[in-house]
């Protein structure tokens, strides 16, 4: 059985990764900062680290450069809730094998691994990831869409119930954390929430709220970004 370091901080991006890379068959193990990771990575053997792009106390290139600068050869998936070109760039330049979006189908996400691991008789192709289609604005998608959800966890309802649930219960930290740090004019905090939340939003369909993180994302200092996020994130609580 493969062994796998799983670095995720968001709670939704974690149950749903984990759940799926555990059906490679895999050990998986899990941190949730980059030190946390390090010190695992740097104790254990593993077959492959999964590092997400942003973590709370640094990145997922940065731990990726200190773990090759001590001689480490592990192969590295990174996973992030970017989806533009040049940030996948970016990733695979900083020396990951592969760079993934999330939300990410289970089936892609274990030919993501296969791909990364040594081939052994009966290890199943790699298939394509299809990244979503282009996002529409905030005011025209639903708060919630169940097949972007169904897909993303292999069309399983309970999946997307179990996630759901727990992702929901992210929300009211997630807003203070957020409305805080913008009060603040904090717009690397505001950025880093946005990150996690957007990743989630896609594993549980809750498309209107993801499309209002993106529209904040990019402009954080934004006070008509920021209330319509706010907005939505209370809309889409409300309607769970």
């Amino acid at each position: 059985m493969n062994r796998l370091l799983l670095v995720e901080d968001d709670p939704t991006s974690r149950s749903f990764l984990q759940a799926a890379s555990a059906a490679l068959p895999a050990e998986v193990d899990i941190a949730d900062s980059v030190e946390a990771a390090y010190a695992l990575a740097t104790v254990n053997a593993y077959d492959a680290w999964l590092i997400d792009a942003n973590l709370p106390d640094g990145t997922g290139g940065a731990l990726l450069a200190r773990l090759r600068a001590e001689g480490r050869t592990t192969p590295a998936i990174a996973h992030t809730a970017a989806r533009e070109r040049r940030e996948l760039d970016a990733l695979r330049a900083e020396g990951f094998a592969i760079a993934v979006s999330k939300p990410v189908a289970a089936d892609a996400w274990l030919g993501a691994i296969r791909r990364v691991l040594v081939r052994r008789p009966g290890t199943r192709p790699a298939q394509p990831s299809t990244p979503l289609p282009d996002a529409r604005r905030s005011g025209e998608a639903p708060l919630w869409n169940g097949e972007t959800a169904l897909a993303a966890v292999g069309g399983d309802s309970r999946n997307v119930r179990g996630l759901r649930e727990l992702f929901i219960g992210e929300l009211d930290g997630t807003r203070a954390r957020i409305a805080a740090a913008a009060a603040a004019g904090d717009e690397t905090a505001v950025r880093g929430d946005l990150h996690r939340l957007r990743a989630g939003c896609g594993f549980v369909g809750a498309e209107r709220l993801g499309l209002a993180a993106r529209v904040l994302h990019v402009e954080p200092a934004s006070a008509t970004a920021l209330r319509a996020f706010l907005e939505t994130l209370d809309a889409t609580r409300a309607s769970a």
